[in-house]
């Protein structure tokens, strides 16, 4: 099929060649020919280009119909591409055919209107005004050398230049007046003979003739001398005039002027044109027809070249489009495997190249797109597992508080075994009043959004108490804002009950050791009394009242301890109102300096420290009490105490650094300084610290402690602001 569409188009382009020579070679005997007449071969020559130019257009028309008709069947049919193809082909077509149009209109007006001009031109009186001109102007210089020859009569008369001494001025005389008066011949004679003659060097010497003697003779007896003769190229005008000599003879003086050129040739040579245009005047028509036929065929030719042109340009860029969007339509489909293949380098094959580049490049990120989804699915359906089988609470919130998934551990634990919860709102999941506790927790790590909340909650499901520890961690990619909340539920409940039973138990031997330590003597002097009142001993009543003082001594001991425990259990309940926290601070500072001469307190309160906060003004007042007791035991009353308060903008908590210059905190003792039951003093309870963990949580605190590099120990508190 291609290469039968690309052999007829070598057939129409051999043809087009073919008319193209013919119309040339036809053209070029018409203008060659010696008489453009009507003759029959003329008429046959004008014919020949007629069917040339008939030829042509039918090619043309063909063409140009062809196409058109295949363009309309292409629509018709709903091809892809004929639309814009339509336009392209109606846009070039309209491009070269209205301007040859129009410039064929013009044109051809144009050799009309002046043919026209050329053959009402008058030339036959342009022919009499010419040999006028020329004749007259032979008169003209005729009658100046006429003139000039009177004038060297007169200068000759009246100088005496034909005496016989006066001959050599006579010569320069005659020689001057040659240049002055621009004459080509100067000559004397005397009873005709010549006396001299000068002429100018210029002349064609070659063609020069004397004056003949016959006239020379008429000349010298009063005749005037006018002759005209051909010289050379041109016509020699001479001119005489005869006066008489002192010594009573005849003289003349001729005066010649040459003329270039032959001036009746070149009127003849106007007559012969004349007669040839009166000649051609009756070919007008053949002339018009010659000139019409020349302008069709070289428009023709344009508007066939245009179209072609035309057609091939609209071809170059649709047939690409073309399989562009076909292969679009395949990958539209699914089918990556499509390419499109066109030889063409212009921006036309830089887009196919690109569109290449960029279907094997989706290809590519298809095929690696599928892997790691199949990775990823595995990686969640891991998870997934992971996450129903663990049985630690798991729940993730999006950045507005919806639930975007939750594990069956998590839903057992809130009491949500038949609901599935994910894409409802936290706040709507848990709406009971039993969990206010945890969306406080929620509702301050949505809130703050930077950090990590930590607590532990009461929860009574089905008539039981439970416990359960939140951690609530914010999520935030690498490179992105918030994007919402991991909940981590652990059930402390067994473990706690275990904790406690261990804490009492350790809380139950260490007061029956506190116990049985003043019980020993109690026992010892009741029995020291009781022998005594026995024996009746002189001196016994000093006895009995020692030893009476010793057991009311070790009874006021097993009180005091009996108190601590008291007071610890029934710590009074928070209440959290406005304070300024810098004032609580200086106020428990400036009752430590009054007491303790040797220790050194170094306050620093940062000015951006926000006030007031919400916080139980007493009970904060015991936690420092408490911190800087200890600091000052652990010091042994001696050293230093820097208190340091600032602000965390970004965690939105205030921070209480207490430290001191004391040995530290044994690592082994770090994880046990907070349990009710542990002390390192001698005589201590071991309830300080744990009072203050209990009172920093129900302000929804922390209280950290760490050692100092340069010694010493530092204990942190962390308050919301």
């Amino acid at each position: 099929m291609e290469n039968s569409k690309t052999r007829g188009s070598r057939i129409i382009g051999g043809i087009i060649v073919v008319l193209i020579v013919l119309f040339l070679v036809i053209d070029y005997f018409i203008r060659q020919s010696a008489e453009f007449s009507t003759t029959n071969v003329t008429n046959i020559l004008l014919v020949s280009l007629q069917i040339i130019v008939l030829l042509l257009a039918l090619i043309l028309f063909f063409v140009l119909g062809r196409n058109l008709i295949k363009l309309y069947l292409e629509r018709k049919q709903r091809v892809l591409g004929a639309h814009f193809k339509t336009k392209l082909v109606i846009f070039f077509t309209a491009l070269s055919f209205i301007p040859t149009l129009l410039l064929f209109i013009f044109t051809s007006r144009l050799i009309n209107r002046n043919i026209e001009q050329w053959f009402t031109t008058p030339l036959d009186k342009i022919l009499d005004d010419t040999k006028s001109v020329a004749e007259g102007f032979t008169i003209t210089t005729s009658d100046l050398t006429l003139h000039y020859a009177q004038q060297l009569v007169k200068e000759i008369r009246r100088q005496n230049l034909l005496a016989p001494e006066n001959r050599s001025r006579l010569e320069d005389f005659i020689r001057s007046k040659l240049t002055e008066y621009k004459l080509d011949e100067i000559a004397m004679f005397q009873r005709s003979v010549e006396q001299f003659t000068f002429l100018n060097p210029n002349l064609p010497l070659q063609d020069y003739q004397d004056l003949q003697e016959d006239v020379l003779r008429r000349a010298i007896l009063g005749d005037p001398v006018s002759e005209i003769k051909p010289m050379g190229s041109g016509v020699f005008v001479r001119r005489g005039v005869s006066l008489t000599a002192p010594n009573g003879g005849n003289a003349l003086v001729i005066t010649g002027k040459f003329l270039p050129q032959n001036y009746a040739q070149k009127i003849a040579s106007l007559t012969a044109f004349i007669e040839r245009y009166k000649t051609r005047t009756l070919q007008k028509d053949l002339v018009k027809t010659l000139f019409s036929m020349m302008l069709i065929f070289v428009t023709l030719l344009i508007v066939f070249a245009a179209v072609w042109i035309g057609f091939h340009i609209a071809k170059s860029i649709t047939v690409p489009i073309e399989k562009l969007a076909l292969a679009t339509k395949e990958v539209s489909k699914g089918n990556l495997a499509v390419r499109v293949d066109d030889p063409a380098s212009d921006e036309i094959g830089i887009l196919i190249e690109s569109f290449n580049q960029m279907i094997a490049d989706i290809k590519d990120g298809q095929r690696s797109i599928a892997q790691k989804t199949a990775e990823s699915e595995a990686r969640k359906q891991y998870i997934e597992t992971v996450l129903n089988t663990i049985n630690t609470g798991v729940i993730a919130l999006d950045a507005q508080g919806a639930v975007a998934a939750i594990n069956p551990s998590a839903r057992a634990m809130l009491g949500l075994p038949g609901q599935d919860g994910v894409g409802r709102h936290y706040r709507e999941l848990l709406g009971d009043a039993r969990y206010r506790d945890f969306i406080q927790v929620v509702d301050n790590a949505l809130k703050v959004r930077h950090r990590i909340f930590e607590k532990e909650i009461q929860l009574v499901l089905d008539g039981q108490q439970m416990t359960i520890a939140l951690t609530v961690t914010p999520l935030r990619p690498p490179g992105q804002d918030f994007s919402g909340l991991i909940v981590v539920l652990d059930d402390l409940t067994q473990l706690i009950v275990a904790q406690k039973i261990a804490a009492w138990k350790e809380v139950a031997q260490r007061v029956a050791h506190e116990i049985k330590n003043p019980l020993t003597p109690i026992q010892l002097n009741a029995e020291r009394i009781i022998k005594t009142l026995k024996r009746a001993e002189p001196g016994g009543n000093e006895l009995i009242d020692q030893g009476a003082k010793v057991i009311i001594a070790e009874a006021q001991t097993i009180k005091s301890l009996v108190d601590e425990f008291s007071d610890f259990a029934r710590l009074p309940k928070t209440v959290l109102q406005p304070a300024d926290i810098r004032d609580i601070i200086l106020q428990v500072v400036t009752m430590f300096r009054g007491i303790f001469a040797d220790v050194q307190f170094d306050v620093v309160l940062a000015p951006d420290v926000p006030s007031p906060i919400q916080i139980d003004p007493d009970q904060m007042k015991r936690v420092l009490i408490n911190l800087i007791d200890n600091a000052i035991d652990a010091m042994n009353k001696k050293g230093k105490i820097a208190l340091r308060v600032h602000f965390d903008k970004e965690a939105n908590q205030v921070i209480i650094d207490v430290t001191d210059t004391g040995p530290g905190i044994p690592v082994e003792d770090k994880d046990r300084m907070f349990l009710p039951h542990f002390s390192t003093k001698k005589k201590g309870t071991g309830l300080g610290l744990a009072i203050v963990n209990q009172i920093m949580k129900e302000h929804n605190g922390t209280v950290q402690a760490q050692n100092n590099r340069t010694g010493g120990a530092t204990f942190t508190l962390r308050l919301q602001a």
